[in-house]
């Protein structure tokens, strides 16, 4: 394992919920940051790394809306298929409440990036997570709301990002509170998300029809502290979980692996002293090495390389 942060001496005060993608020149990452969360100065930032290290932090998008007003950036998301250009969804508004979802796409890995474009009423993006592509070429994103209670739903595009549908809400928001889902898909075909709620634990739904059905949200056997979880399949097929392995704390930080989806094994942990490890994002690149960035005590985004043979076995 090797770990790195991505900046040093930043240009802003706080900086939160990291993304990352993998592009034809290498690695690309981009975080909300600025004064504080919720600030009108909070923008998107990225910085890449095509194999010399990571480049300095730029400010790719701002709250600035078209009749003027400012509001704050939130949860950028990126998402890079080959032979499609890069995606940047993020969120802007004065609060996750009352927020509206944005969409940018880079045709050369993330150095230009073209008009940023509002997505229609009722369509956020992906919240927190990275989309999957489905074999029909439909992407498939974790949704959520937090309007009347903290409720999941998704949201698909056939045209990246020029049309949309989405599903129904998955759970009540109440009974069980839980958003910003992290999508694991299988090779069997079946879909899971599982989700960050506010019960202490993590929730789950499987699709077996590609997203269009979901089962009944039920919580599972790992802990959950009320804070952002993301998880993927791994090319040998094992399913890996980066996640606050607590109820309370947005520390520590760990890992976990599951050969079949149902039972977890903890793996490695990421952080274990006190503070703030949070908002983890994870991929694993083409040349089969995991990258997990997140949080570090909102004052910077941390890297972790992992070669995932060396792990779980």
């Amino acid at each position: 394992m090797y770990t790195e942060f991505i900046f040093d001496n930043p240009p802003f005060a706080s900086c939160h919920a990291a993304t990352i993608a993998s592009t034809s020149r290498g690695l690309i990452s981009a975080w909300f940051a600025g004064e504080e969360e919720g600030s009108p100065d909070v923008g998107i930032w990225i910085s890449e790394n095509e194999g010399s290290g990571w480049s300095q932090p730029r400010e790719v998008a701002t709250g600035l809306e078209e009749n003027g007003r400012i509001c704050a950036c939130w949860n950028p998301v990126l998402f890079s298929a080959a032979g499609d250009p890069t995606m940047l969804f993020y969120k802007v508004g004065r609060s996750p409440r009352s927020w509206w979802g944005r969409l940018m796409t880079s045709g050369d890995g993330g150095r230009n990036w073209s008009q940023s474009l509002r997505l229609p009423a009722n369509f956020l993006g992906p919240i927190k997570n990275k989309p999957v592509k489905l074999e029909d070429g439909t992407l498939l994103c974790g949704s959520s709301s937090e309007q009347k209670g903290w409720t999941v739903h998704m949201e698909m595009t056939t045209d990246l990002g020029g049309s949309w549908t989405r599903t129904e809400s998955l759970n009540d928001g109440r009974r069980l509170a839980a958003i910003q889902p992290t999508i694991l898909s299988f090779p069997s075909g079946e879909l899971r998300i599982l989700c960050r709620t506010r019960q202490g634990k993590i929730a789950e739904s499987r699709s077996q029809d590609q997203g269009r059905s979901w089962s009944k949200m039920q919580l599972i056997s790992l802990p959950n502290p009320d804070s952002g979880i993301d998880g993927t399949v791994l090319q040998d097929s094992r399913a890996l979980l980066v996640y606050n392995h607590s109820m309370a704390e947005r520390y520590p930080l760990n890992v976990s692996i599951s050969s079949d989806g149902n039972s977890w094994s903890m793996v490695l942990t990421l952080e274990d002293g006190e503070g703030e490890y949070s908002y983890p994002a994870v991929i694993q690149s083409p040349d089969g090495i995991v990258h997990i960035v997140y949080t570090w005590n909102r004052s910077r985004i941390k890297h972790v390389i992992i070669d995932p043979k060396e792990i779980g076995r």
